[in-house]
């Protein structure tokens, strides 16, 4: 019922929230062939059509060579009943607007070679312009010239792109399914490991530790862990330019090995065999050096074009959903008071450096959307007086590889003029993550053999993210999305526990004593995999 009804008002978030661009898109044509450029408008002065079949088509006239702030010069034989295109400058956009119409023009393309602005008068001066206005990069009519020498047709039109786009519902797949299958993979791991345990008599042999995992049991060192992130975070505010380089060296490194464990993983679920060879008493397995050189060759790509706007979103993904997948499979909290205890401080850490921080810096902008987007962030930007885009294309700028990225795919327009991407942080799929993999650990130690706990948190975080998303759409603004991620979790975790009369043994957690030494069992060895008589499970 709850999916059901997050479901409706989704789609009613979706359908009301159709909205006009400011992006609008010049269609050049000679008849045979076209190209569209970007263009902005100020859809409140110039309205445009919504689509190119309803737009006017009108003779394109290059005039860049005037500034058409009064009639000098310019005969209105060539202006009349045309789209004329003239150079940035000297007067405002309403004196250029009204010396066209006088002269005849249909509508006026102000081309910049500076930045593109939303343009703008004052009040009065907007009932007088009848035609439609709007800037263009002055590179893109010098590249219009040549590819059209015969003549140019223009129509000026802004599709209207809905708020919701579907790359929102892709993030959110992206999110739920590494999730789910991290949460899986660590309880298989567990699963794993009692089997082995149960075949050995139930005592001595290998330890999860031993096996790569790492195990968070200790309050302190949780708390120790969070403060490191937060000095880490503001080191990065602050020396962004050389500790970027830092990251993304260890990411490539990190990724590359977390590509390696999944595919490892997935071979050996399909049962794939492997070839191993001896060199001079040591032996390889051909699987592996192949999956290595796969694995690292996709980290070198990623590394060597992350700054390929297009494209390269889907590789970053990739290496994202593999590191986040490891990391739920490899660290694991040990009982459910380090659950509340990492994931209440991280909420207070994800909403002090995106709600307070903007009070302390000196451009009024948080420290983690700083930090996760780069200071140097090209493309759009919004101001009080609209929306500025560069004429220029912009020297690449480095952005740490902590999220997860999709670009809209309804906003023609607006991937036009500058790619914008919906984005989620790894630490968004990561921090409840660790709650989830505990409960499909928790359904291992008291044989759940409906993983009501592993399901349980998996929906939570579904409803909570899509109360996160649906919060941004309506306030229009970047939500922390732990603040909605966390309690929907926790809360719900602790509700199934408290419903299953099990509160006492999932607080307490893992069925081990975390020792230096050794590992004794907290819970009865009979909960490794089956109920006793007369217990739900």
């Amino acid at each position: 019922m709850d999916r059901v009804v997050a479901f409706v008002f989704f789609s009613c978030c979706f359908f009301a929230s159709r909205i006009n661009c400011q992006e609008a898109i010049l269609h050049v044509s000679n008849g045979t062939e076209y190209r569209e450029y970007c263009i902005l408008h100020n859809h409140s002065w110039t309205p445009l059509s919504a689509k190119l079949d309803a737009a006017t088509q009108y003779p394109l006239v290059d005039l860049t060579s005037f500034l058409l702030c009064n009639d000098s010069g310019v005969s209105p034989d060539v202006v009349k009943d045309r789209a004329v295109v003239v150079i940035r400058g000297d007067c405002d956009f309403s004196q250029k607007a009204i010396t066209a119409m006088k002269l005849g023009a249909k509508a006026l393309l102000i081309a910049s070679n500076t930045s593109l602005i939303t343009p703008s008068a004052n009040d009065s001066m907007y009932s007088k312009v009848k035609i439609p206005l709007a800037l263009m990069k002055y590179r893109d009519i010098l590249e219009a010239r040549k590819v059209f020498k015969g003549g140019m047709l223009a129509s000026l039109y802004s599709p209207p792109r809905s708020r919701i786009d579907p790359s929102i519902v892709v993030i959110l797949l992206i999110a739920v399914v590494t999730v789910t299958l991290g949460g899986y993979w660590s309880g298989a791991c567990e699963r794993e490991y009692f089997n082995n345990s149960a075949s050995r008599g139930g005592g001595g042999g290998e330890s999860k530790a031993d096996g790569g995992e790492i195990s968070l049991y200790s309050p302190l060192k949780v708390v120790i862990f969070v403060a490191l992130m937060c000095g880490m975070l503001v080191l990065m505010y602050f020396f962004y330019n050389v500790l970027v380089y830092i990251i993304i060296a260890i990411f490539c490194l990190a990724s590359a090995s977390a590509l390696f464990s999944c595919f490892d993983a997935v071979l050996d679920k399909l049962g794939c065999g492997t070839f191993s060879f001896t060199v001079k008493n040591s032996s390889f397995s051909a699987r592996s050096i192949l999956l290595a050189a796969v694995c690292i060759s996709i980290a070198v790509v990623w590394g060597v074009y992350r700054n390929e706007e297009r494209w390269i979103w889907l590789l970053q993904d990739i290496l994202g959903i593999a590191f986040c997948l490891n990391f739920l499979k490899t660290i694991s909290l040990s009982n459910f008071k380090i659950c509340v205890i990492l994931l209440s401080l991280l909420l207070v850490y994800d909403v002090f450096f995106v709600f307070i921080t903007p009070f302390f810096t000196k451009d009024g902008v948080s420290i983690m959307v700083q930090v996760a987007l780069g200071p140097d962030a090209s493309g759009g930007k919004t101001h009080s007086g609209g929306l500025e885009i560069p004429a220029e294309p912009q020297p690449p700028s480095e952005k740490l590889p902590v999220v997860m990225r999709v670009p809209w795919f309804s906003a023609w327009a607006q991937n036009l003029c500058w790619m914008q991407f919906s984005i989620l942080g790894y630490g968004d799929i990561i921090v409840p993550g660790l709650l989830v993999a505990y409960c499909s650990r928790f359904d291992v130690w008291v044989g759940s053999s409906k993983r009501i706990y592993f399901i349980s948190s998996c929906l939570a975080y579904l409803l909570g993210l899509i109360l996160t998303f649906a919060v941004m759409l309506l306030s229009g603004m970047g939500q922390p999305a732990l603040l909605y991620l966390v309690p929907f979790t926790l809360i719900t975790s602790a509700v199934v526990a408290g419903c299953r009369r099990e509160m006492k043994h999932f607080w307490t957690g893992t069925p081990y004593q975390v020792l230096d030494s050794s590992r004794e069992p907290l819970l009865p060895e009979r909960r490794a995999g089956r109920c006793v008589e007369g217990e739900n499970c």
